[in-house]
């Protein structure tokens, strides 16, 4: 894969676990962030503690990291359902305006204010890359059914930030990347309430899951900045 140290925001849920269990067996230094601060414990995983709600935390460990930045940053946050149950809204009849402030600010200003301060760090002259999970519900050309409006419009403006910070990383970082990720249907706490219909094969192990978006950002370069792609590395519709 060939990155030296790795971040991932959200290191105890189902997908950032894989994700830092499978950059720890590549080699890979990996900093695993989560609420609690804890984590593997194992000789190059260090585990740090952040609040997506509490921007100086994310300063405090982006601080620490200046004199060996990462050269992968992944946000693997992001929430369907609110923890009081609030669920995704099927009608604009059940919008409600303080749960769609708090979907926002953990699907969209969370891993904005984690880029804030984690883009600076990235070196001018070689090549580094900031993913964060996104989801193809996000995409508003692909949306053909419509409801889960709070969800839907969170992930939509989070695809419109990683496409800014693109635009603003090309202008001093060439070699830098930011991008998307829908990682399909995975099988965690966050998708186990919609996993009754689902087709045979659609759901997803989150190690497998894991492998699969490694092995897509391992295939990015600059000219893919700015997009969104799937579990299989192909793009998804703005």
């Amino acid at each position: 894969m060939g990155w030296k140290r790795a971040a991932v925001f959200g290191s105890s849920g189902g997908i950032g676990a894989a994700l830092v269990e499978a950059l720890a067996a590549s080699g890979a230094h990996v900093l695993a962030g989560s609420r609690s601060g804890r984590g593997p414990d194992r000789a190059n995983v260090s585990n740090f503690r952040f609040d997506l709600k509490d921007e100086a935390s994310i300063a405090e460990a982006a601080i620490s990291w200046r004199g060996y930045p990462p050269d992968l940053v992944i946000v693997a946050t992001g929430v369907l359902t609110l923890e009081d149950g609030t669920g995704p809204e099927r009608s604009f009849k059940h919008l409600d305006a303080d749960a769609m402030a708090r979907m926002f600010g953990l699907n969209t200003i969370g891993p904005a204010l984690v880029a804030k301060h984690v883009l600076p760090l990235f070196a001018r002259d070689e090549p580094a890359t900031f993913a964060a999970i996104s989801a193809r519900v996000g995409s508003i050309g692909d949306n053909r059914i419509g409801g889960w409006h709070s969800y839907r419009a969170s992930k939509a403006a989070l695809n419109m930030l990683i496409r800014n910070f693109a635009i603003e990383l090309a202008r001093t970082h060439r070699q830098a990347i930011a991008v998307g990720l829908h990682p399909g249907t995975v099988d965690t706490a966050l998708s186990e309430p919609f996993q009754n219909n689902l087709p045979e094969g659609q759901l997803t192990a989150p190690g497998q899951s894991a492998a699969n978006l490694l092995d897509v950002l391992a295939n990015l370069g600059p000219k893919d900045s700015g997009g969104v792609f799937d579990y299989k590395g192909e793009p998804v519709e703005p």
